[in-house]
This record gives C-alpha cells, structure tokens and sequence, in this order.
C-alpha cells in the first residue's frame, strides 16, 4: 500500500535517525516506514527500564529488518532510572493532580535522554519516538530532545503519516514482511506502557470512564480481596531521602525498588483508576500501578514527619504540585524543575531514619518511624510531667498575639458576616 506523507522533511533530508524502538507492531512499522519514506540509515535503541518483557525478540526483529548488529543498542538502565529519575521526584512526594505517581512521564526524559546521547555518538542528525499526536509523550520526548540537542531533527510519523487505523498498520505491515504476534491481528482490549515504577493502561475497553475496569486490566497487583488475611510489616531505612534498605537489608535502588513492587503486588497495594487532564488539552481515563511506588511514598512521608522542620515540609507541600506538572508536561530538564530539585534536595540533608510500615489488602500504613534526626520529642509533647520542657502559661500570649486582628476586625467591622 503507499503512504500519504505530510512530514516537515523531504527524502534525503535525514542522513540516519535513531528510533526509540520496542519491537512491537507500532515501532517496527515506523522502523521501515522510515527507511521507506526516508531513505535513511536507522538506529535502533530499546530501553530496559524494567517493563517486565524480554528484549531479545525485539534485537531480533530488528535484525530481520535489515538493522546491522552495531546499529542496534540494547541498554539496561534500571538502576539510572530509580537512581537519578524516580528517587529524586519522590523526595518531592510528587503526585500529579494529587494522585498519580507519575509512572510514566518520569522515564520518558530518560529514554529521550540516552537517545541523544546515541545520536551524538554515532553521528546521527535525527531522531524518533512512536508516540501519537494526542498524547503526553510526544511532548515528553521533544521537549528532551530539543534541551539536550537543540538542532536535533525529531521526526514523528503518527502526525506525519495516513496509517490511522490498526487495519492500516496490518496491511503495510503485510505488504513489507514486518512479523506480527497474532494476538496483534485482534483489537486489543487495551493499550499497556510499563516500568520498574508502575504500569498503565489506557484507551479501548476503558474509554467509558463509568465503566469498571474489568480485573484483566490489572498486571502488577492482585485484587485486595484476594490478598493475604495477615498484614506484612516491613520497614524502610531512609538515608538523606533515598530509600536503601528494606528490613535491615541494604539494596541497590532498583533492586530496592523490585522489592517493594513485590510486596505490594502481594498485598494489592497500589491500583489507581484516574481520570487525568492531559498537557494537550482532553481528558483521559488511565489504570494505573504502581506498588512499590505507593509504599515508596507513604514510607517517604513517614520519615519526613520526624525529621522535616514544619516550615520545610509545608513549603515542600505548596511547591509539590507545580513539580509534579512540570514532570507531567515533559519539563524534566527546564531550569525551574532543577531549580526545584536543588530545594527538594537541600531539604533532605536530615530525611534520615526507618520507618515501620503494615501493609494490608491494599492499605499502606505508617505505624512506627524513628530517625538519629529526629525533631520529635517526646519529653516536649507528653500529657505526664514534662519537668518544665514547656511552659504552658506562654501560650496565652502565643494566642492573644494571634487573635489581635481577629479582635480588631470584631471591634470595628461587627465580626465575620453571617
């Protein structure tokens, strides 16, 4: 079948363009529509960001399609992407619209990230993402692209192209021998993205937001009915705000990270059914899960809670939702969030500590924390004799100070109105 094409470069234009690819049907389509429509030499570069899939199968498609060996980059980068991604945004305590942990907008500045990197390396003038022209992504890999290489070519075929439909897709696929899974010859139920952090759904089956989701959506957690009739306490060692042990046992941040996931998996801790403003303009219903993550971040505030200053923590509370946008938008590498970052950072110095957690048919609770930094004292707050660690008679002034313009505006102005 040809190909209408509507993109901003013409053939010849790209010399080689590195593609972040998956080796499904979407990206292998795009692998030789570039080759096709271009004329280009491409690049493959696929992500172990921990999604929980084998990445032979997508070297292997890759090479079926004419990819030569040195051409394909495979990398592992679980421990960068917990490391230098996902840790420092919980130390925000991000969450996007008060709920969601950002799975999926966290790891796309660091695929975007090493897909420069590829390109500077072996001399390549462009890159490409498969993400459509309706979603967040395409935001989040451009804004990237553009940051760390601002001549960078970015080519994005889903707002180039005519392939609109999946029956579309299947015929050109056909027509140039692309391999195709036979579940992929169905309409699928739904579309899945997934990480070490948390996995999504969206789109198909769960378009009609009244509409339960059906419990086949859910990967990484069991159903909490289902989940064990005895709560698992753990507990979280904390260093400067950085997870890194779990009951006693140093880990890796990853590894760390692969752990909780199981416990939450276990216990059907951290299933989400939101429906979210997108950076484009619509609204859009997502499942989403994120066990480890959730336990991350109840752990991460239970330490906070002994060790944060109250005029730290609730300024870290009024600046969180402005972080948490910028990295839902694809601002990642925008002076502000850095700018954020550096006083997320500096308020961590003390977030030290262990916290104690119960984990129970999908609840997370804090029942225990302890910190060498910790501001909590028990002497000060006790209803027993506090051998004079607080005088009571000084919250008298404390209060009337308070109340002075309350008072005033009584006098004056005859008190709030009714």
């Amino acid at each position: 079948m040809s190909v209408s094409y509507t993109g901003p470069y013409k053939k010849g234009d790209i010399k080689k363009v590195v593609l972040a690819y998956s080796g499904g049907l979407d990206t292998s389509v795009i692998l030789k529509w570039l080759q096709t429509t271009y004329g280009c030499e491409v690049v493959t570069f696929t992500a172990d960001l921990g999604q929980g899939e084998e990445l032979g199968p997508a070297r292997k498609k890759a090479e079926l399609l004419g990819i030569k060996s040195k051409n394909i980059f495979m990398d592992d980068v679980r421990e960068e992407f917990v490391k230098d991604f996902v840790f420092p945004m919980f130390r925000a305590n991000a969450l996007y619209e008060g709920q969601y942990l950002l799975g999926t907008s966290i790891a796309r500045p660091l695929i975007a990230k090493r897909q420069i990197e590829i390109a500077r390396e072996v001399g390549a003038d462009a890159v490409c993402h498969g993400a459509t022209g309706k979603g967040n992504d395409q935001v989040r890999f451009e804004l990237t692209y553009y940051a760390l290489q601002p001549d960078i070519k970015v080519i994005a075929p889903w707002r180039e192209w005519q392939l609109t439909s999946r029956t579309k897709l299947l015929e050109f696929a056909e027509q140039h021998q692309i391999p195709i899974a036979k579940d992929k010859r169905g309409e699928a139920p739904f579309s899945v993205d997934a990480n070490l952090l948390h996995s999504s759904s969206e789109g198909k089956i769960l378009e009609d937001p009244w509409e339960e989701a059906d419990e086949m959506v859910y990967q990484r957690t069991i159903a909490p009915e289902e989940a064990p009739d005895k709560a698992t306490y753990i507990t979280i060692d904390f260093d400067q705000g950085d997870a890194v042990a779990i009951n006693g046992k140093a880990m890796s941040p990853a590894t760390l990270l692969t752990r909780l996931n199981e416990l939450g998996k276990k216990n059907g801790i951290g299933r989400l059914d939101l429906v979210e403003n997108r950076f484009v303009g619509m609204k859009s219903r997502g499942v989403y899960e994120t066990p480890g993550g959730t336990i991350l971040h109840a752990a991460h505030r239970g330490i906070e809670s002994i060790t944060l200053d109250r005029g730290a923590a609730h300024l870290k509370d009024e600046l969180m939702p402005k972080y948490a946008e910028l990295i839902y938008y694809g601002f990642w590498y925008s002076p502000e969030r850095e700018m954020l970052q550096a006083l997320i950072d500096r308020s961590q110095e003390n977030v030290s500590g262990t916290v104690r957690l119960k984990l129970y048919k999908g609840n997370v609770a804090v029942v225990g924390r302890k910190s060498p930094k910790s501001l909590y004292s028990m002497k000060t707050v006790t209803f027993e004799d506090d051998q004079g660690a607080y005088d009571q008679r000084d919250a008298q002034g404390f209060i009337k100070l308070n109340a002075l313009r309350l008072r005033l505006r009584a006098t004056g102005q005859g008190g709030p109105k009714k």
